[in-house]
């Protein structure tokens, strides 16, 4: 699990509240009912209006996966793919067919199934390009929507504040009264600010990240096997793998898949 996006937006309102005690402005003046349910309100409403309901469902539900997305380390495919290669390499493609069953994962399954049947590399290629394009649609899709209540939800509250401005508008009569109605009229605009910048632009970008975390994820994987397919060397299948990932994600288990490897190779040519 990737806590960034908790403590990301946490910081966000930690900041705001210290500013509201440093200010020493008053909690219950931006707790207003009114303004909290237009903008909240509208601006989902709106983003509704703008896809399809099936869309919005499929975003509202993919939402808590900006809190719990897991990012699978490169690593982590790197190894896997190495010791599918020495497992093809010992016991031949026909033996990646009992690997696919040791699997959790739908597209690492589909891949090792295809790869034990004999299907041909390059329509395998078209076949899991399609995959990874398809895997990433939903979370995008999601993404693009929590974007939009982004740019809906300040607009919103602007619309809320014009809306209490005809009513301070209308009060002109009481000097006494104008001050706190002034003041109540831009909470609106304040919350439509705040949950753009502290909630839906950060939900929609985290979700954009973690969709191409999982593209590339399933690319790297992608042209593991196909390398494994085509009878790649695994020590230097896992180097050739190493060297697609950015060097900031490579971690420092990768000296010791490389140590594994060629040892491993040894001993088969032994």
């Amino acid at each position: 699990m990737d806590i960034a996006t908790i403590i990301g937006i946490l910081l966000a309102f930690g900041a705001l509240f210290g500013m509201i005690e440093m200010e020493h402005v008053e909690l219950g003046g931006l707790f207003l009912p009114a303004p909290i349910l237009l903008v909240f309100g509208a601006t989902i409403g709106a983003g509704i209006a703008s896809t399809t309901l099936k869309d919005a469902l499929s975003a509202f539900k993919s939402a808590p996966k900006a809190f719990t997305g897991k990012v699978t380390p490169p690593q982590t495919v790197i190894d896997d793919v190495v010791g599918l290669a020495e497992t093809a390499r010992s016991n031949g493609l026909l033996a990646l067919e009992q690997e696919a069953d040791k699997h959790d994962d739908p597209f690492m399954k589909k891949a090792l199934q295809n790869i034990a049947d004999g299907t041909d590399g390059d329509e395998l290629r078209i076949l899991l390009e399609d995959e990874i394009e398809s895997n990433a649609a939903p979370m995008r899709s999601a993404s693009s929507f929590f974007m939009g209540l982004g740019g809906f939800a300040p607009t919103v509250g602007i619309i809320g504040t014009v809306v209490s401005l005809t009513h301070v508008l209308a009060n002109l009569g009481k000097p006494d009264e104008l001050g706190p109605l002034i003041a109540s009229a831009f909470v609106a605009t304040l919350w439509g600010l705040l949950t753009a910048n502290f909630l839906w632009l950060p939900i929609g970008g985290k979700l954009r990240k973690l969709a191409q975390l999982e593209s590339d994820r399933q690319t790297l994987l992608m042209e593991g096997l196909l390398a494994v397919q085509a009878g790649s060397q695994p020590r230097l299948l896992g180097e050739r793998l190493t060297a697609m990932v950015p060097p900031g994600a490579r971690g420092d288990s990768g000296k010791g898949a490389k140590a594994k490897a060629g040892a491993d190779d040894q001993q088969l040519a032994a």
